[in-house]
């Protein structure tokens, strides 16, 4: 199916109250479809009913929902004129969400356990009193999707909104907890049960939707893609990851999350928005530098393109967006030859804390992903059912716990060849008492300082650097660093090194932990000088680290807990996928079209900046000159050049890598290393 996505997407919001009149009264269908198509969209995703509950199309079996001053055939006439501009149109429909259902039925609605409405207070305004999934709501779901196929001129895909594991104490999941043996008064078992009904549902549907189309593409969407989505792939047909930077989600989001969903085997596209905030902000618009940078990373990071806008009640598209779209997607247009098929080229793998917290972004990964871009190394994110043996080295960050059956994995890993990074508690047995594999060459001998509330105090962070130690780095591991000791605001844990393993860093004490009894200066106190064991070791082809070194740097980017990792994949990793000269603010992603007997790496350059309170933005193309590259050579090359312009670039090649320059990075900018 992975020919269904296209590459330039509009996901056109319609959460249009009752309330408000001439629904669609100024939709002209030819020059809307025009307008997309003049803005080189050739796939949008129309609405059928949005969170209000309203349906916008002639509905036969539910005349009631039809938005009460709908003032003609909306969705069918879009169809219509999109498809006959080659178009695609994928139909929205929520579900979790449905204003009109849960005021009709509140039967229907989640229970949270303390009896209160899941998701919205009663007097909120807002449309997200949410649905629950075990109940006859799901019934009327299942015609709701018979009726699209029967009414409408054609039925390209579904994009099924606010599809998120439940909490329901409603009565219909009391008793079928019950009937399971489950206790519905503990919360961990109504999330069990929960993520049973939404895996069922799920499951279920798509079933029902093959039942009437074995092509048009299906997707479930809670705001993300990760690990528990990856539990229910086959109810999926591609992933679209949805991810505004302004909106919550962040700059890290999208490359975190996209960089997991590409090793799935299923086709993606990236999701953002028009919007300078996020859903449902009429008239903003984004910086077009931004919007830039948030479409070629997608194309950099193997996804399809896009772009949320909402349409205004009275079927007007804005001008103003799709003058800005144009000029995004004319040249994803251009891009999109050296995008086809492309697979990402990896040498290491970070493995996602996700699958044990039910964190979308956890600030250990955050950190390793942060680490691993400013330093150009291209990385896959990883989970337990993941092919550890395509990666030569293998990153396991802060906090990972080895059950036996990854411990068995990611001893085969090392078995056969392969490189780990550890850090802090990871490698540690569930129960954190001490290490699962000898490979580590490391013992835990002690849990270190507790808090006033008694609680560990290791790994956490203190505004006042209350427990912290230093580390002082030798040999390789000291290359880029001065010659004294750094501060480490995260207390790292208390280890001995085994016979054999080489100690490569040293971890020194403080005179003493501050507290009111005994403090010094306004924060942390200074080095003791006294070394109480090791910070840092090698055993093998494992390096392991006792600081949180990651979370570390995602709570305040010290650079040298950069180098120190940098410095251990100089060791485990000499000869890395892409090496580049340019500042830490540059991007860079290799992909492979085998097709094409061709790499092309995706060079972008662009800041975000924290200008407001809220969010980061990026308003300025800062461009950079002279640009030097070094690729491990994927064979002998016959030609380099920028694309899709097609400047050819001088390259050399030896001991097995190939450089270039790139004269001018104005942005993003694809080269082209043909064999």
């Amino acid at each position: 199916m992975q020919d269904l996505l296209r590459y330039r997407q509009i996901h056109l919001d319609f959460h249009t109250s009752e309330h408000l009149t001439n629904i669609g009264g100024e939709f002209d269908a030819n020059a809307w479809a025009q307008m997309l198509a003049d803005a080189h969209v050739d796939s949008i995703t129309c609405f059928a009913r949005g969170h209000h509950g309203m349906i916008f199309y002639d509905t036969r079996a539910h005349p009631e929902r039809r938005h009460p001053h709908l003032a003609c055939n909306l969705l069918v006439e879009q169809i219509r004129a999109a498809h006959a501009r080659d178009i695609r149109v994928p139909i929205y429909t929520t579900v979790q969400w449905d204003y009109y259902s849960a005021q009709k039925h509140p039967e229907w609605v989640q229970v949270a356990g303390d009896g209160a409405i899941q998701g919205q207070m009663p007097y909120e305004a807002g449309f997200y009193a949410k649905l629950c999934l075990n109940t006859p709501y799901v019934d009327f779901l299942k015609a709701h999707v018979v009726e699209m196929f029967e009414l409408l001129p054609a039925v390209d895909g579904f994009f099924f909104d606010i599809v998120q594991d439940q909490d329901c104490s409603c009565r219909v999941c009391r008793m079928e907890m019950l009937d399971q043996g489950l206790d519905p008064s503990a919360e961990v078992d109504r999330l069990a049960f929960g993520r049973q009904v939404i895996d069922r549902f799920k499951r279920a549907l798509s079933a029902h939707v093959r039942a009437h189309s074995q092509e048009c593409t299906i997707f479930y969407n809670a705001g993300h893609v990760g690990p528990r989505q990856r539990q229910t792939r086959d109810a999926y047909s591609h992933w679209e990851l949805e991810s505004l930077p302004s909106g919550g989600w962040g700059y890290m989001h999208f490359p975190l999350s996209q960089r997991y969903a590409r090793i799935t085997g299923r086709d993606c596209l990236g999701m953002t928005g028009k919007f300078h905030t996020s859903w449902g902000d009429f008239q903003s618009y984004k910086n077009e530098a931004a919007l830039q940078f948030e479409c070629f990373q997608m194309l950099a990071l193997n996804a399809k393109c896009s772009i949320g806008d909402q349409l205004h009640p009275t079927g007007r598209l804005d001008r103003a967006t799709y003058d800005l779209v144009e000029a995004i997607y004319g040249e994803v247009a251009r891009k999109e030859e050296w995008c086809r098929n492309a697979r990402a080229v990896t040498d290491i793998g970070i493995f996602t804390l996700e699958e044990f917290t039910g964190e979308r972004l956890t600030p250990e990964t955050i950190g390793a992903v942060r680490m691993l871009q400013e330093s150009g190394h291209q990385f896959d994110i990883l989970d337990s059912q993941s092919d550890f043996e395509a990666y030569q080295v293998l990153i396991l960050p802060d906090a990972v716990p080895l059950n036996r059956g990854l411990a068995q994995k990611v001893t085969s890993f090392l078995a056969k060849g392969g490189k780990l990074i550890a850090s802090f508690e990871a490698g540690l047995t569930a129960d954190r008492s001490d290490f699962a594999l000898t490979e580590w060459g490391v013992r835990k001998t002690g849990d270190g300082p507790v808090d006033a509330r008694g609680e560990l105090a290791r790994g956490r962070n203190f505004p006042k650097g209350d427990y912290v130690d230093y580390l002082r780095a030798e040999g390789p591991l000291a290359q880029g660093l001065r010659d004294t000791e750094y501060v480490m605001y995260m207390r790292g844990l208390e280890i001995a090194a085994d016979d054999g393993t080489e100690v490569f860093a040293w971890t020194v004490s403080a005179y003493f932990d501050r507290a009111w009894r005994h403090f010094c200066s306004h924060r942390q106190t200074p080095s003791s000088g006294e070394m109480v064991g090791p910070a840092a070791v090698r055993a093998g082809d494992l390096i392991y680290f006792a600081h949180p070194i990651f979370r570390q740097y995602n709570q305040n980017a010290p650079r040298w807990c950069k180098q120190l990792l940098l410095n251990a994949l100089d060791l485990l990793l000499p000869n890395p996928v892409l090496r580049h000269q340019g500042p830490s603010s540059l991007m860079a992603a290799v992909n492979e079209q085998a097709e094409h007997n061709r790499w092309v790496v995706h060079l972008l350059h662009y800041i975000p900046e924290r200008r407001g309170q809220d969010f980061d933005v990026v308003e300025d193309v800062l461009p950079l000159h002279d640009v030097a590259v070094s690729l491990r050579s994927p064979g002998a090359a016959t030609s380099v050049r920028s694309v899709p312009d097609g400047n050819p670039l001088r390259f050399t090649e030896e001991n097995g890598r190939l450089h270039f320059i790139l004269p001018t990075l104005a942005g993003h900018q694809m080269v082209e290393i043909a064999r």
